[in-house]
């Protein structure tokens, strides 16, 4: 998506209205993307894994529709989600390239 406008909003407990958005739909899991509302920076986005319990986790050769991932996001879900949320990047890495 290209803007926080149309993602999912959640509004965290010191009022910060992140923008959801689902990525990298694997057979069984994707990525849950939570986007800073600073434009400014990329730096305080976070993300979680979110492990899909449906029928289709069976299949290991298909992709999980990211319409149906979007529309199973409750409030309580994403919550969960945004709690065991980790930073998207730290700055430097951690080991220099080879």
């Amino acid at each position: 998506m290209s803007s926080i406008k149309n993602m999912k909003p959640f509004q965290t407990a010191d009022g910060t209205r992140w923008g959801v958005e689902v990525q990298l739909p694997g057979s069984s899991s994707a990525n849950v993307v939570f986007h800073h509302p600073d434009p400014g920076t990329s730096r305080k986005d976070r993300y979680a894994r979110l492990e899909w319990r449906g029928p289709e986790s069976a299949d290991i050769v298909g992709h999980l529709d990211i319409a149906k991932i979007r529309a199973a996001l409750s409030d309580a879900v994403v919550a969960d989600l945004f709690k065991r949320s980790a930073p998207i990047g730290w700055g430097a890495p951690a080991f220099p390239p080879a």
